[in-house]
């Protein structure tokens, strides 16, 4: 469908240029797209850089890629309470640009109030979200994971209250009003998982409201694979670096298998953050890989144009998380590729991923099952190429814009 008549301003938590994160990904590939099938279209992106002279915004790459120059105060609620003096600047720049549809890709560190001060600038604006995660829904960091490490199926005030018991679970059930009162005012939600929406209808969002739309993909090269039977069974690992991604369980796997496997394999890790990480967390990770430098590398931070040439070195990749996951990118620029995954069996993982058929999925957590399978690959390397051929193309950017485009209208 047509946006020809349509002004869209797309809006995320980060520039790609300055955060590497996926939802700031799959927020300017739309961007882009938009601009290249010529759609009046504007990015606005937060940062925490310093802007000259005090300014609410700046610009970056051209005029039409804005930076807004602002800070999230209040972390239990998402709200903007210093620098609400800030809003009257963003007001004027929506009446400066007069967007019809304001798509968001996030209200994290922006401030949550956003949604309500583009509804009452631009009452006849059409407000779209994209849920990249349960932030609405869970306080620790919008994963759904109990401090014990356990994975939690439902929020309610009084578990949230175990979880954080310097919140009262009256605070919980205030916080969740609050929520939905912002939420209130958006249009349309987009979920890139059924997984993430059903979640979301359980703590109480409308079923028609939610528009399951995965992440669009942009065009890329299939690069030839070396597909050399001396060479070793390559895994590797892409993404943010932290206690929930599952790296520790990965190494652990590796760790255990026999030293005769362990000689049959390579691994990589390909991932930004570690530095950001706890010093625990840092030198508990640290110590196993220096128990496997004759296995596993650290390859550091990557950049989203170096995904093809990385994945054509790669036998499989693997997606280890230990919280539900919504829609990892990776497993989308892994099918890309005809690259065949490994992946947790939970959430948008286990959704996207067909165990046995263009995957395989392991029990989340549990090392000695990762282990398992990653013998079983060594052992038949022909399940590889077996589960390759049955890679469908995922969704590209164009058609992830299509489906948008009816939901603007």
């Amino acid at each position: 469908m047509s946006l020809a008549n349509k002004r869209v301003l797309v809006v995320a938590h980060g520039h790609p240029d300055l955060n590497k994160g996926g939802a700031e990904m799959a927020a300017y590939n739309m961007f882009n797209e938009f601009r290249r099938q010529d759609v009046d279209a504007f990015f606005l992106a937060r940062t925490d850089q310093k802007p000259h002279g005090g300014a609410a915004f700046s610009s970056r790459n051209s005029d039409r890629e804005i930076l807004f120059h602002t800070t999230m105060d209040d972390w239990f609620l998402f709200s903007n309470i210093k620098t609400r003096h800030m809003w009257q600047e963003f007001r004027d720049l929506l009446m400066l640009i007069k967007p019809d549809v304001v798509h968001l890709h996030h209200y994290f560190l922006l401030g949550i109030e956003m949604m309500q001060e583009i509804r009452t600038s631009l009452p006849k604006c059409k407000i779209v979200l994209t849920l990249h995660e349960y932030l609405g829904i869970c306080h620790q960091k919008g994963l759904m994971v109990k401090p014990s490490g356990k994975l939690c199926y439902k929020a309610s005030p009084r578990d949230c209250h175990g979880c954080f018991p310097d919140k009262q679970p009256g605070d919980f059930f205030l916080r969740e009003q609050y929520i939905k009162r912002i939420f209130s005012v958006v249009d349309q939600f987009v979920s890139p998982s059924a997984f993430l929406k059903q979640r979301y209808v359980d703590w109480g969002l409308d079923f028609n409201r939610i528009e399951v739309i995965e992440n669009g993909q942009l065009p890329t090269d299939k690069l030839k694979r070396d597909d050399s039977p001396l060479s070793k069974v390559r895994l590797a690992f892409f993404g943010q670096i932290n206690p929930y991604k599952g790296i520790d369980v990965l190494l652990h796997a590796v760790k255990s298998l026999p030293k005769k496997v362990q000689y049959q394999l390579s691994v990589e890790i390909h991932g930004a953050n570690f530095e950001l990480q706890s010093g625990q967390y840092q030198k508990s990770t640290h110590k196993l890989l220096d128990q496997l430098t004759h296995v596993v590398k650290m390859c550091g931070a990557y950049e989203a144009r170096e995904m093809p040439k990385l994945l054509s070195r790669v036998d499989w990749v693997v997606v280890p998380s230990k919280w539900w996951e919504n829609s990892p990118m990776v497993i989308q620029e892994a099918f890309t590729q005809k690259v065949p995954l490994i992946v947790s069996d939970i959430g948008g993982m286990a959704e996207k991923v067909l165990d046995g058929i263009n995957g395989i999925h392991f029990g989340a957590g549990n090392a000695m099952d990762l282990a398992r399978v990653i013998e079983s690959v060594v052992a038949n390397r022909a399940l590889q190429n077996e589960y390759s051929a049955n890679i469908r193309p995922p969704m590209s950017i164009e058609e992830c814009i299509n489906q948008h485009a009816d939901l603007y209208l």
